[in-house]
């Protein structure tokens, strides 16, 4: 898929002259249930929520990406809407710029178990499926104790808001 296919991304953080950031490509998923609800992932350590997604690795499409992330992280199986990536965000922290592409989907089955990595099990990391007004509350009020927390809920909420308008 083109880049110029892409919608505009939103900037998070300030691009510092000098630094030498290195480059991060990830999707993200709005994934909705046959209930209308939504799911998030809660950070219990940072105390915040983000949508599911991840990092898009060598070689894989954003499509393949974001069906790994997904079950991965909830354990749900999902089908990608048509519609197409429906918001980008790119972000500068720390010494990376990454660039996310939201993607809407549907729930085909949350039967399995997520696969959640050492490090997203000491984060603390759990899935919850909730209506989106009520993703769009919780995920606002959140206090997140770090820095990398406070960029994701801006990340986050932005895409969800994008995704549901």
């Amino acid at each position: 898929m083109a880049a110029s296919s892409f919608p505009p991304p939103k900037v998070i953080g300030t691009k510092k002259p000098g630094v030498l950031y290195t480059d991060r490509h990830s999707v993200r998923v709005v994934a909705f249930s046959a209930k209308a609800e939504v799911a998030i992932i809660y950070a219990k350590r940072e105390n915040y929520y983000k949508l599911p997604g991840g990092g898009i690795e060598p070689g894989e499409d954003h499509e393949t990406a974001a069906k790994r992330e997904f079950q991965e992280e909830t354990g749900g199986l999902i089908k990608l809407r048509g519609n197409g990536c429906v918001a980008t965000t790119e972000e500068f922290r720390f010494q990376q710029r990454q660039v996310s592409y939201c993607y809407c989907a549907d729930l085909l089955d949350d039967s399995g178990k997520p696969a959640l990595t050492e490090e997203e099990l000491e984060d603390g990391l759990g899935h919850l499926w909730m209506p989106v007004d009520e993703a769009k509350t919780v995920m606002a009020s959140a206090e997140p104790s770090s820095e990398f927390g406070r960029f994701v809920k801006e990340r986050d909420i932005y895409l969800l808001d994008e995704a549901t308008k």
